[in-house]
């Protein structure tokens, strides 16, 4: 690391200073019995020639310090010899739904064990929202949500359980106030990323098209043939198929708790006979 300093001259000056990963293999060079770890957040963001630069070779597990093939390589500015211990971990996180990873996965699969990491609704396990007498099972809307986008999607775009965890840090009066705010900030908009505005599939994976009351509908679907009237008039001769479905946000229904619990409860038909 080097750091900027008004020297007293007026000119800039350089400080050579230890960066944060060496200081964590100078820690864990002086404690071998303990296990340290640099964590990289989104690190399939950045350049990993300049994330890494000569670590790429150093952090290989056969290339630490004290290893069969232990490489050192001498630090640019303080012209120091550097290995990396075998006790120090680099973890790298990365979201599977940003298609930049794979720019990423060649120079890094090699050295990096890949772990997967997919949301866990039984963290909300026993997590209720409660609202004018309705209960709203979390764990549950989460699971529902979760099977709907992997069916219309991929598993890799499913929403993960962080999106809620804050409720149980809430009192019970303030829990529905903070679920309205997720959706309307956060999963709806969402939905509209990975769907691409397609209406039709975000009202399914919310449930929208088997809640028989329309107020308790996040989507609203405005129908063909009032649309024919409205824009073209009786004598528009015009097959209501061929014009496109027209959809609304219906904003009202973030305040209505059983549009949430209509979100998993799905319809089923009855046959008799």
């Amino acid at each position: 690391d080097t750091e900027a300093a008004s020297a007293t001259n007026g000119e800039v000056r350089y400080e050579i200073k230890p960066g944060a990963f060496l200081k964590l293999c100078d820690r864990a060079r002086k404690n071998p019995s303990r296990q340290y770890a640099m964590v990289i957040d989104e690190i399939n963001r950045g350049n990993i020639s300049k994330i890494f630069g000569e670590l790429i070779t150093l952090v290989e597990v056969d290339k630490r310090e004290g290893a069969k093939d232990a490489v050192a390589v001498t630090l640019p500015y303080s012209a120091e010899s550097f290995s990396v211990p075998s006790n120090v971990d680099v973890i790298g996180t990365m979201n599977t739904a940003d298609r930049s990873l794979a720019l990423v996965d060649t120079a890094l699969r090699r050295r990096f064990e890949f772990i997967e990491s997919m949301p866990k609704p039984s963290i909300l396990a026993g997590t209720l929202v409660s609202h004018n007498g309705v209960d709203i099972d979390i764990e549950q809307l989460l699971t529902m949500l979760n099977k709907r986008i992997e069916a219309l999607y991929d598993r890799d775009h499913t929403v993960g359980h962080a999106y809620f965890t804050r409720l149980n840090d809430l009192t019970e009066a303030e829990r529905f106030s903070e679920l309205k705010t997720v959706f309307r900030n956060k999963i709806i908009p969402l939905l509209e990323e990975y769907f691409f505005e397609d209406w039709e599939k975000i009202r399914l994976v919310l449930g929208d098209n088997q809640k028989p009351k329309q107020e308790h509908q996040f989507v609203h679907e405005i129908g063909r043939e009032e649309d024919l009237l409205a824009l073209f008039g009786h004598d528009h001769e015009l097959d209501q198929y061929v014009v496109r479905s027209r959809y609304q946000l219906n904003a009202a229904a973030l305040d209505q708790p059983d549009a949430y619990v209509g979100i998993c409860a799905a319809r089923h038909a009855v046959i008799a006979g």
